[in-house]
């Protein structure tokens, strides 16, 4: 008696084959996306002129993940529930956002100064901000100028105007995290919500990632 065996004839097993490993692949761009890198288009000016408008950037998700985020970095934050009010984002919602799934407008990006057991006050007589009572060189602040929160880089790199136009004095809790734009005439940061819940702390876990790259780095990668 002969045995038959059944399966994928012969004639089509290359287009199996290739069917498989495309899925694949786009199963591992999904992962890598998702859990590694992502890029996003900076549609306002609130970090100039470190971040441009129209700007690229990439976002390593890896720091956001584990909490490895710190002073000084620069992070997109899933604004719902802070700065998008009247929206709290889902567990069902940061998981789509991961893939690319949802609105795009709910993102932020800002530098992080304070992160917990940090206090963070505006300002010293020259016009820095202190960090758990050590001023903070600010050299990448915007140009001099009028606005909500003027401030400016002077000859050489270093500061030469008041960090921000609004006083405050804040002590950051645990898994917070208190943001501000680069452009601080120009940016919605935690400053805006000091009169709001939570005195404008920044839930860590809204973090999607850091940001390891700008403009031309990465004008070849696809926006995500």
């Amino acid at each position: 008696m002969t045995q038959r065996t059944t399966g994928v004839p012969l004639g089509r097993r290359p287009w199996f084959l290739l069917s498989a490993v495309v899925v694949a692949a786009l199963v591992l761009a999904g992962l890598v996306r998702g859990l590694v890198v992502q890029t996003f288009t900076v549609p306002s000016e609130s970090m100039e002129p470190t971040i441009s408008v129209d700007d690229r950037i990439a976002v390593w998700r890896p720091d956001a993940l584990t909490g490895s985020i710190g002073r000084g970095d620069i992070v997109v934050i899933d604004g719902r529930g802070s700065f998008v009010s009247g929206q709290n984002s889902s567990l069902g919602q940061k998981v789509g956002s991961w893939f690319g799934v949802g609105p795009r407008d709910v993102f932020y990006v800002k530098r992080v100064i304070g992160v917990g057991g940090d206090r963070v006050k505006c300002c010293d007589d020259e016009g820095k901000l202190l960090v758990n009572g050590e001023p903070l060189d600010e050299p990448y602040l915007a140009g001099a100028g009028g606005g909500a929160s003027g401030s400016g880089a002077g000859e050489g790199g270093t500061q030469a105007a008041r960090a921000s136009d609004v006083d405050f004095d804040v002590e950051v809790p645990p898994d917070r995290l208190w943001l501000m734009g680069d452009n601080r005439a120009n940016s919605t940061d935690s400053r805006n919500l000091l009169s709001r819940p939570g005195g404008g702390m920044i839930r860590k876990s809204d973090a999607v990632g850091v940001v390891i790259g700008h403009g031309s780095s990465i004008d070849r990668t696809e926006e995500g």
